[in-house]
């Protein structure tokens, strides 16, 4: 099936090939399995770039292969780390997108974001699932978003 799933890097991180290709790295974080499972499947993708401060987002569409060929991990490492493999998108279709949608959203305007505590947290809102799925729950909600920080930042790349 279709599945939509973050990508992200310091600028530049999506690397132009040639003139139909790109290729983005799929990093520790971003790997998800499902998306992988899915590019085998059916090699159709749409990327949405984007770019803060900037309305305007860059949407390509084409077709995807996976690759681990050593000499494309080793072009994406990062302080000695490599991605585990690299999506290798043949591009179909590029076009710009109007910037209305993140207008009226107020996307980059800081007096328009919420503070993280005007929501559940994701420890609380996975500790509420677990609850439902089984009896007496189980899932240290709170254990899981005071360890977030750090799990993230030694996995990062």
């Amino acid at each position: 099936g279709l599945d939509a799933s973050p990508r992200g890097d310091a600028a530049g991180f999506v690397e132009v090939a040639d003139a139909r290709t790109l290729l983005l790295p799929d990093r520790r974080g971003n790997n998800r399995i499902d998306s992988l499972r899915n590019i085998l499947a059916d090699p159709r993708v749409a990327l949405l770039f984007l770019i803060p401060g900037i309305g305007e987002t860059l949407r390509v569409n084409g077709r995807a292969a996976i690759s681990v060929a050593p000499a494309l991990l080793h072009r994406f490492a990062h302080e000695g780390r490599l991605p585990r493999s690299v999506l290798v998108v043949r591009v179909e279709t590029a076009y710009f997108q109007c910037s209305r949608a993140v207008l009226r959203a107020g996307l980059w305007e800081p007096e328009r974001r919420l503070p993280r505590s005007a929501l559940p947290s994701t420890g609380t809102i996975l500790a509420d699932l677990a609850r439902g799925q089984q009896a007496g729950g189980g899932f240290d909600g709170e254990g899981y978003d005071r360890d977030l920080p750090g799990r993230i930042a030694a996995t990062l790349y």
